[in-house]
């Protein structure tokens, strides 16, 4: 349970890193709005779990067909 917990807070941690640069970007570009800017985070952050989403199940995939390969050379 302490590894999911480690992996949350850096999640959190990067989110947050995240929001800084967005937040400043957008107030440079549109002037500070607060329900702006927090529609486009979200819409950002829904994108940004979509893609981590793809990455995940990509390496899922991956791993299991080359743990079926490396099956085929393990000596029986």
């Amino acid at each position: 349970m302490g590894k999911n917990r480690d992996i949350v807070k850096v999640l959190l941690l990067i989110l947050i890193g995240m929001f800084i640069p967005f937040l400043g970007s957008i107030t440079l570009s549109y002037g500070f709005v607060p329900r702006t800017i927090l529609v486009t985070f979200l819409y950002f952050l829904v994108i940004f779990a979509l893609e981590l989403v793809f990455v995940y199940l990509y390496f899922t995939f991956s791993g299991r067909r080359a743990n079926k390969k490396m099956e085929q050379y393990k000596p029986k």
